[in-house]
């Protein structure tokens, strides 16, 4: 759930906010005045902050001001001035993004949506590959048996991992020297049939997904074997 700041002298324009906010789905603090507002951000955390530009004793400016010197908290500007110049100056002093007053409740929190969709970090998809029980997880360098984790040295993993991606092509003992140890590699085939060997000792009932091709190489083959009767 994220967390709203509100600062307005306003009580009336507070409300809105605040209503619509809470019909979203955000918690809202709020603010009446510049002052206050500083000594909030400086207390608790907020995902953002919507900020009136008019206000008594220190004007939104300023604030955002003071604010951007220890803070990245995202600010949307609230201001019934429209003019080009005002916004140029909000975005000068690190506003996200200007509204002009009199607004729709329902477009502010769109912006809002927009900004936090844009500033705050989201966990990275993981690159995943499936199959039955084994799970190749390329994001975290793992693969799993039936949620156990397998563990393999570190060529190991390179070769696995080179062997699934390119699952169902055949792989010639050349090609995968050159791709997974490089150029600087001095040994020869055995040294590829040893860790083929090492890799099916450790997928256990899934060593047969890597299959032999005689003068060739090797295959990752992942699909359900079809048993005569």
């Amino acid at each position: 759930m994220y967390q709203l700041l509100v600062i307005d002298d306003e009580p009336r324009i507070r409300e809105i906010i605040r209503k619509y906010a809470v019909f979203e789905g955000y918690t809202v603090v709020e603010a009446s005045d510049g002052m206050e507002a500083l000594r909030l951000v400086d207390q608790q955390h907020f995902d953002l902050i919507i900020l009136d530009i008019m206000m008594p004793e220190l004007d939104g400016f300023s604030v955002c001001r003071e604010i951007r010197k220890t803070k990245n908290t995202p600010i949307l500007l609230l201001s019934a001035r429209g003019e080009e110049y005002d916004r140029i100056h909000g975005f000068e002093n690190g506003a996200d993004d200007y509204v002009v007053k009199p607004f729709s409740p329902r477009e502010l929190f769109m912006r809002v949506q927009a900004i936090l969709k844009r500033s705050l970090p989201t966990e990275p998809e993981k690159d995943l590959f499936r199959f039955k029980e084994l799970t190749v997880d390329f994001t975290g360098r793992l693969v799993y048996i039936d949620q156990h984790p397998v563990n393999m040295s570190p060529k190991e993993y390179d070769l696995f991992f080179y062997l699934v991606r390119n699952r169902g092509i055949a792989l010639s003992r050349e090609k995968l020297i050159h791709d997974v140890w490089g150029y600087d590699f001095y040994g020869d085939n055995r040294t590829l049939d040893t860790h083929i060997k090492l890799l099916r000792k450790s997928l256990g009932e899934y060593s047969d997904c890597i299959v032999t091709l005689r003068g060739v190489g090797y295959r990752f083959e992942a699909r359900e074997k079809i048993h005569a009767d």
